[in-house]
C-alpha cells in the first residue's frame, strides 16, 4: 500500500507540473492568438480563399475551418465544426474525409507544449497538414467512394465572439484564457492515470517483455524499443497520456529530442481509442462514417510516419 501510495503521488506531482507549467502558459498564448484571428474575421477569410483549392481532396470550408482548428488551437475543438456539418447536411462523403483529416492531423494541445521537450513544431506541423489531405482524399476517393455524395446547401460560416473595440479584444482573451484552463484541468485525471499504470507495469517487468517481444520489428523500424511504452499508452490513453509518458522519461534520461521527433509521425495525431470515440461522439452521421475515414486517416499517418523516420 506504502509503494502505491508513493507512485500516485509521484504521479500526480509530474501531472501537475506537466498541466500547469508546459500546458497551461503555452495553451493561453496560442488559444488567445487563435480566438483574435477569429474575432477580427481573418481565419475566415483564411477559409474563403484556401476552400476553393482544397474542394477536390474532398473538403469544404467548414473542413478547413476543423484543419485550423486542430493544427492550431486543440483536440476537441474540430468536434463542434463535426457537429455543425452532421447538423447543416455534409454528405457523408465530405464527413468522412474531414473526419479523416482530424484523425490523421497533430493536436495543438499536444504539438506546441511539446516543442519545450524539444519537438520540431515547424516540421511536425507541416508533415501533419500533408498527412492529412492524404487521409481525406484517399477517404474521399477510396474508402468512401461508395458513401453518399449528395450535398445540401451547407452554411460554411461559423459563429464566433467580435473583436471592434478594446473591451471585446480584452474579452476574447479572457475567454481563451478561461478556455485554456478548462483544457488543463481536463487533461489531469488521464495523466495521473496514465503515469500511475506505466510505473505499475514497468514495476510488474510488463514492459521489459512487450520491449524484448518487439524488438526485432522495432530495429527494422529504426525505432528505438523505448518507444513500446509510449506507444502502448499513447493507443490506450490518447496522446494526452503520451505527452506525459513522454515527458516522464525525458526527465529521467530514458528518451531524448531525436526520439520524440521520429515518432511524432505515427504517435502524434488522435488516432486512439479515446480519440476516435470522443470525435465520432460528435454526431451521428459522423459515427456511421468512421470506417472509412479511419482507413483514410491511416493512409496519412504511414505518410508522416514515413517523414519523419527519413528526415526528423
Amino acid at each position: 500500500m506504502e509503494l502505491l501510495t508513493d507512485i500516485i503521488l509521484r504521479a500526480g506531482k509530474s501531472a501537475v507540473e506537466l498541466a500547469f507549467f508546459i500546458l497551461l502558459p503555452v495553451m493561453v498564448v496560442m488559444l488567445s492568438l487563435m480566438r483574435l484571428l477569429e474575432a477580427k474575421g481573418i481565419l475566415d477569410w483564411l477559409v474563403a480563399r484556401l476552400a476553393p483549392l482544397l474542394r477536390p481532396l474532398g473538403l469544404t470550408g467548414l473542413s478547413i475551418f476543423a484543419m485550423l482548428q486542430i493544427s492550431f488551437v486543440s483536440f476537441a475543438a474540430p468536434i463542434a465544426t463535426l457537429a455543425m456539418m452532421d447538423q447543416r447536411g455534409a454528405s457523408d462523403r465530405h464527413l468522412a474525409a474531414t473526419l479523416a483529416l482530424v484523425l490523421a492531423a497533430a493536436q495543438a494541445n499536444i504539438s506546441i507544449p511539446m516543442t519545450a521537450m524539444g519537438l520540431h513544431f515547424g516540421f511536425t506541423l507541416l508533415c501533419a497538414l500533408a498527412g492529412g489531405l492524404a487521409a481525406s482524399a484517399s477517404a474521399y476517393y477510396v474508402y468512401g467512394r461508395h458513401l453518399n455524395g449528395a450535398e445540401l446547401s451547407v452554411d460554411q460560416s461559423v459563429p464566433h465572439p467580435v473583436a471592434e473595440d478594446a473591451k471585446g479584444v480584452l474579452d476574447v482573451i479572457n475567454r481563451a484564457g478561461a478556455e485554456s484552463f478548462r483544457i488543463a484541468v481536463a487533461a489531469l485525471p488521464m495523466l495521473i492515470l496514465s503515469l500511475v499504470a506505466v510505473t505499475m507495469l514497468r514495476s510488474a517487468g510488463a514492459i521489459d517483455l512487450l520491449t524484448r517481444a518487439l524488438a526485432a520489428p522495432m530495429a527494422w523500424l529504426r525505432l528505438d524499443p523505448a518507444m513500446i511504452l509510449p506507444a502502448v499508452t499513447k493507443f490506450l490513453g490518447g496522446a494526452t497520456a503520451w505527452m506525459g509518458v513522454m515527458d516522464e522519461m525525458i526527465r529521467r534520461g530514458a528518451a531524448n529530442a531525436a526520439m520524440l521527433n521520429r515518432s511524432a509521425g505515427f504517435l502524434l495525431n488522435p488516432f486512439d481509442l479515446p480519440g476516435v470515440a470522443i470525435l465520432i461522439s460528435s454526431g451521428r452521421r459522423v459515427a456511421a462514417v468512421w470506417r472509412p475515414a479511419a482507413f483514410g486517416a491511416l493512409t496519412g499517418i504511414a505518410l508522416r510516419t514515413a517523414a519523419h523516420l527519413a528526415f526528423a
